[in-house]
């Protein structure tokens, strides 16, 4: 089954307003040329560039996410942000349980799960993510984790709402350390993350899950990793910091 690529670009903690303004004016020439129909390219900044960056894409084919939710409509709940406060910003993507809200701000698969309930119910499109760390890898827990993750995370969603769900794998042991799993070892574990929606969900839904690989895809890797059979795109860090590697990255990965 065919899909449509997903690029997204999370910029993390990096780039003000006007930071984030000049590489949007920067990258929109660049992937002009990208076919919407094709692959949809997403740019993920910190909360205080968001505005900012829609403005700047308005009218192009860059869509424009955010790196978190929280699950509560409103309340005292300083230094968070809520589904509607993203929605009428202007914002299509939100990023949910990235392995560094887990790993430092105590994210679980049931705030994950909270938060992505709360993203759906207000329009927006999740990109949920999934990964082990090293110490599970070299244990042979793989599977065991991401099985929990998916099954915890993914509670209680109707197949409606799954559809509108993306997963983005990442091994925690390949984001910014320069490790890239090998395109053979990320397609098993993208095709047994398929499976797992699969069982849950069915096979429509299965077929149609857009799943990202997160770990240090650059443009040197990236016609290699989407060309996989179960690979349907990036969640970019780095390479999404500067608008040439960004493009080159995107058009080698649409050369699958």
């Amino acid at each position: 089954m065919s899909r449509k690529v997903i690029i997204a670009g999370n910029w993390k903690m990096n780039k003000t307003a006007s930071e984030g303004v000049e590489l949007v004016n920067a990258l929109k020439p660049l992937v002009a040329d990208v076919c919407p129909d094709c692959c949809d390219v997403v740019v993920c900044p910190p909360f205080t560039t968001l505005s900012a960056v829609v403005e700047a894409a308005r009218g192009s084919n860059i869509k424009v996410g955010a790196q978190n939710v929280h699950w509560a409509e409103n309340g005292a709940f300083t230094g968070e942000i809520s589904a509607a406060m993203l929605k009428e910003s202007g914002v299509e993507y939100v990023i949910i349980g990235h392995s560094e809200r887990r790993q430092y701000f105590g994210e679980t698969d049931m705030t994950v799960n909270q938060r992505l309930k709360a993203a759906l119910a207000a329009g927006l499109k999740p990109i949920v993510c999934v990964g082990e760390l090293l110490a599970d890898r070299e244990g042979g827990n793989t599977e065991k984790v991401l099985a929990t993750q998916l099954e915890g995370g993914l509670a209680g969603l109707s197949k409606d709402e799954m559809a509108q769900v993306v997963i983005a794998y990442e091994p925690v042991w390949a984001i910014g350390t320069g490790k890239t799993a090998t395109p053979d070892v990320a397609e098993l574990t993208h095709n047994f993350i398929r499976g797992t929606v699969r069982d849950m969900f069915g096979d429509v839904i299965a077929d149609g899950l857009r799943i990202q690989y997160g770990g240090s895809m650059k443009a040197g890797n990236a016609a290699e990793l989407v060309a996989q059979a179960n690979i349907d795109g990036g969640l970019i860090g780095g390479a999404a910091l500067k608008a040439d590697s960004f493009s080159e990255l995107i058009h080698n990965a649409l050369k699958k």
